[in-house]
């Protein structure tokens, strides 16, 4: 079965939901209705009501269908979901996103940057600082780390509008999964200065530690996320198996 068809479906009633084109609550078009939709199997239009499943946006019910249950976040928040931009995900929410590059720069890892970002010791490396905002609002700051070798040719000006999008359209990189850590960590100087944080009202962050590989097994990126607390929310879709 293509990946690329179920994709295609899975992203497209993901849209309509997301949309409120398939109303909340709402049963979705029924099997034998999407098979025709969208000229594909039965296995085809499963796998993707699968991953609708497995990502929040439906809930199956045996003998009724298959329901809509999405709700969106209403809060004026980042929030946290699969591997996507910081645009996307702004888009995904509803807001409007724009990126400051405070840093550029390569360096060479030595054993405690190695030790950090788990790129071997030698390695050349762009470190980059960058500020996100949301509807104005500064919310992210960004420590990103990517190899120099799977990331030829980034700049600053890449940094500021999307590095994802570069490495997909113009390097064609399949990115395939990123193993995160949730921490919560005392504010540092750099965040209180540039996330108007007062430091008697929030003295942590919520911080996200990223490790991403692309399809040939590579850890091409190493990021840190510096969230502010109060406009920080993490979703995720817990299935209890018996």
């Amino acid at each position: 079965m293509p990946k690329s068809k179920y994709d295609t479906i899975y992203k497209d009633l993901k849209q309509k939901i997301e949309a409120n084109d398939l109303p909340y609550q709402e049963l979705l078009p029924s099997e034998n209705a999407l098979v025709q939709t969208y000229d594909c199997s039965r296995n085809t239009v499963r796998r993707a009501i699968s991953r609708l499943v497995t990502d929040g946006y439906v809930q199956t019910m045996q003998g009724k269908g298959v329901r809509n249950i999405y709700r969106p976040t209403q809060q004026a928040a980042f929030t946290m979901g699969e591997i996507e931009t910081f645009r996307e995900s702004a888009v995904r929410n509803g807001r409007v996103p724009s990126t400051k590059v405070l840093l550029f720069t390569e360096l060479t890892t030595d054993d405690q940057l190695a030790q950090k970002t788990s790129f071997p010791a030698g390695a050349p490396i762009y470190y980059i600082q960058r500020l996100h905002y949301l509807d104005q609002m500064p919310l992210i700051i960004n420590h990103n780390y990517f190899l120099k070798d799977c990331v030829p040719g980034l700049t600053r000006e890449i940094a500021e509008t999307s590095i994802y999008r570069y490495l997909e359209q113009d390097l064609h990189m399949t990115i395939v999964n990123s193993r995160r850590v949730m921490t919560v960590e005392k504010i540092t100087e750099i965040d209180e200065s540039y996330l108007d944080l007062d430091p008697e009202e929030y003295n942590c962050m919520a911080v996200i530690s990223s490790y991403t590989y692309n399809s040939d097994g590579i850890m091409f990126e190493f990021t840190q996320s510096r969230h502010r607390p109060d406009h920080f929310q993490f979703r995720d879709n817990a299935v209890r198996r018996v």
